[in-house]
């Protein structure tokens, strides 16, 4: 079968999931396993006095009951979370003061105190997983309950209770841009908008909740751990690193991800735990997560307080924008990559020539935030696309106008925006008009009067969006041509839904000319995988595609070496293409599989420093963003007696550069704006004053469901960034970026006849309902709902 790239080809792992022969972190099982169950800790903050194990270690079937104390006396370390505030070419956040940005730690099991709902404070380990349950209740900890904060905004404050005794809750106080140029453009400007903001907190809710099965083999001294994440090489270093053993020590295996969206690409304390207690009991050890211990337990993603500023001159151009960003990180620093990426890109794909942003990351006694889909991009693209539309609204302008005359231009590329930022290439206002005319923007106001003879409120938004990927920038690829007739490529990416298989062998396949179905991708096994960063930040098409590429390159230069010799010819007069070797100007020539296995078996005619595999290696580190856009339209109808809202239409055109397998890339623009549009209208992690989470079931976390979604129009630009050989930009986040203004602008519009300025994120029906009749009452004011 032949498929290169650009072809839309059915992904090859969809027969093997959907026939139910997929391989889920749940379904690793070993011989002589143990099962485990936590004991977590039902206060938000709290001082641990004491903890008795006693009455649990007696029940029956009970194998070992551990703590803090004993991971510290084992010599396990803090989790090795990756916490810096930025790393070249990103923008690096400096505390304003000049100290050091710090960390708050983040250990396996606490010994100290607890610091947010459900954190582990106890480990057991038992025969069945009934047992491990049973001997859990019987653990007896000892809390002193200890005052709690859970808003980024109260933690901020000089009285806010203190998670750590020695450290401040403000973990970054940065300031990014030139103020002085900032505060001359809003004192000069003839405009000026203001928006002040919540982006809610959300998490990802994979299909399979987390699950993990750690073997010590006594013999060699080797961990294993099988665990679905975002990249088993990461797992692997920190693995090594919490324990204090050699990195060859660890194994790490992952096959199916069951869905993970960023929630699972940072280290969990549990995946440390099954492996130490595996050596501890001397047999496997496994655990898995239940729905109500993954609310509560796995990483949340945006929470980000903006108090914003658009300044605009009396023909609607941008002169400033000036901005506060505050990201509550929770109670440890799992990572700062939302603020860092989200300062970086506030200005998103707007000329405006100068900018000023306050960034700050502050702990709470709620779960830790981590790079979640589109991380940091969407919290500030929201922003400036409600800010232009409050602009347009207040001051007069046309919403669109306003963004085609603002909008950086084909002919300003390459464009350094006022953070710092150098954006490669891009046809922003083709892709707005596009997306436009997709969604017959046009035919809008007839719409509108239809719905309103219905007394239905109909409301259009736009949303113009940039994305900024980057992500671990070291990336390597294997690939062997085997003399059987398979290519076997190994990469240090892993798929958790992204179609590498699909997707890396139809590069592969059309760069060494050999079918399709004969190229094989393996990314699942550290003792194959050598080196990579996994999937995140949209890397891996475009990072991989760079190594795969080196990679066949080397091997085919490697063939001509080779053919040469076959064929009696020179090399400068061998050509290679649709996996033939053949001497210029005849028709002798050779299969890349001959040749391989002509190398392999030592013919004859291929001198000695030539034989053996035929295989290439390239390992690279790429320090250089990609920056993928789009634009999208979203169509609503509310019911203003009951505020009840209807999805009517929703139209997306995404630049993704090369489009390596268009049906692949609608599929993740489908995805990525159910999960926007979700938390536009749905999603909320709702922590109380005290820290408890109201919001741990499906009973109470409101899902997108695919009979309240409409069926998306979507459409692909493929203008080639020229930073790689494929002209790749990245595919994975841009549908979920562009989601949240859309949606949000689209709904204001709808209420623009109640005075109804902003209305806060999730969206709901109560307080589309609260907005409206706010607008209606006597002593209402405009702006919020």
């Amino acid at each position: 079968m032949h498929a290169g790239i650009g072809d839309a080809v059915r992904r090859k792992e969809d027969l093997r999931l959907v026939t139910g022969h997929g391989c889920y972190s749940d379904d690793f099982n070993f011989p002589g396993q143990a099962y485990a169950a936590m004991v977590r800790s039902p206060h938000a903050h709290a001082r641990i006095r004491s903890i008795d194990v006693t009455a649990a270690r007696a029940m029956p079937g009970v194998l070992a009951v551990l703590t803090g104390q004993d991971a510290l006396a084992d010599g396990l370390t803090r989790i090795p979370h990756l916490a810096a505030p930025g790393t070249a070419p990103d923008i690096v956040l400096k505390n304003r003061d000049g100290s050091p940005v710090p960390a708050a730690p983040h250990h396996v099991l606490p010994t100290d105190r607890v610091r947010h709902v459900g954190q582990a404070v106890a480990f057991v380990i038992a025969e069945t997983i009934a047992q491990a349950k049973d001997a859990a209740e019987k653990v007896v900890v000892d809390y002193e309950p200890l005052p709690a904060v859970t808003q980024g905004s109260a933690s901020a404050e000089s009285n806010a209770p203190r998670l750590y005794d020695d450290l401040p809750n403000i973990m970054i106080d940065a300031e990014v841009g030139d103020k002085a140029a900032t505060d001359a453009a809003f004192a000069r400007a003839a405009h000026v908008t203001k928006l002040d903001t919540w982006v809610n907190r959300v998490t990802g809710v994979p299909m399979e909740p987390r699950s993990a099965v750690g073997i010590y083999d006594t013999a060699s001294g080797r961990y294993t751990l099988y665990a679905g994440s975002g990249g088993i090489v990461r797992q692997k270093k920190e693995i090594a690193q919490i324990l204090g053993v050699p990195f060859d020590s660890v194994r790490v295996v992952a096959k199916e991800i069951g869905g993970n969206f960023g929630t699972k690409n940072s280290f969990f304390p549990e995946f440390a735990m099954v492996v130490w207690g595996a050596k501890r009991v001397g047999r496997p050890v496994k655990w898995t997560a239940e729905r109500h211990e993954a609310f509560v337990t796995d990483y949340m993603g945006r929470d980000l307080t903006v108090s914003a500023e658009l300044a605009l001159d009396a023909d609607g151009h941008f002169l400033a924008l000036r901005t506060s960003n505050l990201s509550n990180v929770g109670a440890h620093s799992g990572s700062y990559v939302p603020l860092v990426k989200g300062v970086g890109l506030a200005t998103a794909g707007y000329r405006i020539p100068t900018a000023h942003i306050r960034a700050c990351a502050v702990l709470t006694n709620t779960m830790c935030t981590t790079p979640y889909r589109s991380a940091g991009r969407p919290e500030v693209i929201y922003v400036i696309e409600r800010l232009i539309d409050k602009a347009a609204a207040e001051h007069g302008f046309d919403r669109v106008s306003l963004r085609r005359r603002n909008l950086i231009p084909p002919s300003a590329f390459p464009y350094k925006n006022p953070q710092g930022v150098t954006y490669d290439n891009g046809t922003y206002r083709a892709v707005m008009d596009r997306a436009m005319e997709l969604g017959d923007w046009r035919g809008f106001k007839k719409r509108r009067a239809e719905a309103k003879k219905r007394e239905r409120l109909r409301g259009i938004g736009l949303c113009c969006y940039l994305e900024t990927t980057g992500g671990y920038p070291r990336e390597r690829a294997d690939i062997t041509v085997q003399p059987q007739g398979r290519v076997d490529v190994v990469v240090g990416t892993l798929s958790s839904g992204q179609s590498h298989e699909t997707t890396f062998a139809q590069c592969v396949a059309e760069w060494l000319g050999v079918p399709f179905d004969d190229v094989h991708v393996n990314e699942s096994d550290t003792d194959i995988v050598k080196e990579g960063g996994g999937s995140h930040s949209a890397r891996s098409m475009r990072l991989a595609g760079i190594v795969m590429g080196q990679a066949s390159d080397a091997i085919i230069d490697k063939g001509k070496k080779i053919a040469a010799h076959m064929l009696e010819t020179a090399e400068d007069d061998i050509a290679f293409a649709a996996g033939r070797f053949t001497v210029k100007g005849t028709d002798r020539s050779v299969g890349i599989f001959d040749l391989a296995r002509a190398a392999a078996d030592g013919d004859k005619s291929v001198p000695e420093d030539l034989r053996g595999p035929l295989a290439a290696t390239a390992d690279e580190t790429i320090k250089q963003l990609g920056f993928p856009y789009g634009a999208h339209v979203c169509e609503v109808e509310i019911d203003p007696q009951t505020g009840a809202l209807e999805l009517i239409r929703y139209t997306a055109v995404d630049d993704v550069g090369r489009a390596v397998n268009p049906m692949v890339v609608h599929g993740q623009t489908h995805g990525g704006a159910a999960q926007g549009i979700g938390q536009a209208l749905w999603e909320l992690c709702a922590y109380d004053a005290q820290g408890q989470l109201l919001s741990a079931s499906f009973m109470d976390y409101a899902m997108p469901r695919a009979d309240i979604l409409p069926s998306f129009t979507t459409d692909i630009s493929e203008v080639l960034t020229p930073t790689n050989k494929l002209g790749v930009r990245g595919a994975g986040e841009g549908g979920t970026t562009g989601a949240l203004g859309a949606v949000v602008n689209a709904v204001v519009d709808a209420l623009a006849e109640f005075g109804v300025t902003h209305i806060e994120m999730p969206v709901t029906s109560e307080r589309i309902w609260r907005a409206i009749n706010d607008s209606l009452s006597p002593r209402a004011g405009r702006g919020s709902g």
